[in-house]
């Protein structure tokens, strides 16, 4: 039997994250011998997988870029296929693509103590070995999405699509379509497809805040002509970050001033006497639930031109010819698309165990927002939810490479945070209310409400805990290999 490849690093996803840990490691952990293995045949992660009309990001294309390589898009925010044609150039530049092996979907990964390695467990290929395994996968199902059953779907005489899987093959030019959602994907899916059908009905059980930009950043076109490019691209992504930490704080800190401006740029672009606080106001506070984005006013400018209609109401049932809601009405349809949520699964559905013990997800607690309690040498690479996903993804990436370094300069193997007291309270890693963060609750790891336990939304304190933070902080355990025949680690060395 040949023996299983011995790697010192794995990467498990070459979507947004796993490009830029990729890079970081090239770059700050260079004599490291690294694999990135890819479930799917293809570089992109979920700007590969989304498809559907008008994908695109809701975080501005300055922040949502590798600050390494800025994105040159000279609008605020970017489609989906300009940030996958983004993500692919880069791994390109950097050679990144050449290191990257596809349908190599892990499956299972088990921690042996006595032995200082990770054994993974790949689909159709075998079993490979690392000391160092960082999760870039996410922390949703991609084979699998939210799809309530509606009564009465199989009498439908349309066709029926979820935006996960979007068919090439799908002309809705001039049809009915009925968007049933409010979330960021049917907010972005129901103006672009009002370009081309005939009429699109967002039906939502309950509005969602929407938020407008104008796509044009005058500040950053004044920056760019003004300064030098790589000068000007670093001062428009501070000054974005600055303004997404200042805007969170202040719609926590003062809801009832931010709802009144979300409702305020809701109304002036719809026409007099529309309904606005029927559609538009939720029954939440600003940021309990992820803000939508309408660039430019998108979406209000499709209802304002007749092309959508937005209908609050429950689904009663599907019938022959559409959607027959609570009220009694029946919205037509020769199309219905149901952007009806995601399905949360961490570490990417991977069965974890450490030395026989299986991990359950929903019982650990993520340490630094990265590693977990009790869990050797992993990192599982988490992005904000109140900010572009990229920001706290590279500061992840680069506090994996200060942890390897640190090991290399002490001698040590392992590296493992112990949980404890120290923890505080704990609470779900998503501070959010939306249906997706609520289903899936049980199943996502926890954070403590103490440091280093805990998983701050702020990009700036994050950036001086990580860059200038102690890397052996308490919590995190180091130890040594343990001698051949035996199976305890020696000796431990608690910071």
């Amino acid at each position: 039997m040949t023996a299983a490849e011995d790697l010192d690093v794995v990467v498990v996803g070459a979507g947004l994250s796993g490009i830029g840990a990729a890079y970081r490691l090239k770059t700050m952990c260079p004599s490291r011998r690294v694999a990135i293995l890819e479930g799917r045949g293809a570089v992109g992660g979920t700007w590969d997988q989304f498809r559907f009309p008008g994908v695109r990001s809701d975080s501005d294309i300055a922040t949502l870029g590798y600050p390494f390589r800025p994105a040159k898009h000279e609008r605020r925010t970017a489609s989906g296929p300009s940030i996958l044609r983004y993500i692919r150039e880069t791994a390109a530049a950097y050679g990144i693509d050449r290191e990257i092996r596809y349908h190599h979907r892990v499956v299972a990964a088990r921690w042996s103590t006595a032995e200082a390695r990770w054994t993974l467990d790949v689909e159709g290929v075998g079993p490979l070995r690392c000391r160092f395994l960082y999760l870039c996968t996410g922390y949703y199902a991609y084979d699998s999405a939210h799809a309530p059953a509606f009564p009465g779907a199989e009498s439908f005489r349309g066709r029926i699509v979820h935006p996960q899987w979007w068919p090439e093959d799908l002309d809705y030019s001039e049809r009915r379509v009925v968007v049933i959602g409010s979330g960021a994907t049917a907010v972005t899916l129901v103006p672009a497809m009002a370009a081309r059908a005939g009429h699109v009905t967002m039906l939502q059980r309950s509005p969602t805040y929407i938020g407008v930009l104008p796509e044009r950043d005058r500040a950053a076109d004044l920056l760019r002509a003004l300064l030098p490019r790589r000068l000007a691209d670093r001062l428009v992504r501070f000054k974005n970050i600055a303004a997404g930490v200042f805007g969170y704080w202040t719609c926590r800190r003062f809801p009832a001033a931010a709802r009144r401006l979300l409702l305020k740029q809701a109304r002036e672009r719809l026409p007099p006497g529309y309904p606005v606080e029927r559609h538009f106001r939720p029954r939440y506070e600003p940021w309990d639930q992820r803000l939508c984005l309408a660039p430019d006013g998108d979406l209000f400018a499709a209802i304002s031109a007749g092309k959508v209609r937005v209908v609050t109401d429950t689904i009663q049932r599907f019938t022959e010819r559409g959607v027959l809601v609570s009220s009694g009405e029946e919205l037509p349809a020769d199309l219905i698309v149901t952007a009806t949520g995601l399905k949360l699964r961490p570490f990417g559905g991977i069965s974890i165990s450490v030395d026989g013990r299986a991990l359950e997800p929903g019982q650990a607690v993520l340490y630094k927002g990265a590693m977990l309690g009790g869990v050797p040498n992993l990192a599982w690479c988490m992005g904000y939810s109140n900010a572009s996903w990229t920001l706290r993804a590279d500061l992840s990436s680069k506090l994996v490479c200060r942890l390897l370094r640190h090991m290399d300069r002490r001698g040590f193997d392992i590296a493992v945070p112990r949980a404890g007291a120290g923890q505080g309270e704990l609470r779900p890693v998503l501070d959010l209310t939306s249906g997706y963060a609520a289903r899936g609750v049980d199943q996502m790891p926890k954070r403590g409400s103490l440091d280093p336990w805990t998983v701050r939304q702020n990009y700036l304190r994050d950036w001086f805990a990580v860059a200038l933070g102690r890397v052996d902080g308490p919590g995190l355990s180091f130890a040594t290999a343990p001698p051949a025949g035996t199976s305890a680690p020696s000796p431990p060395a608690t910071r």
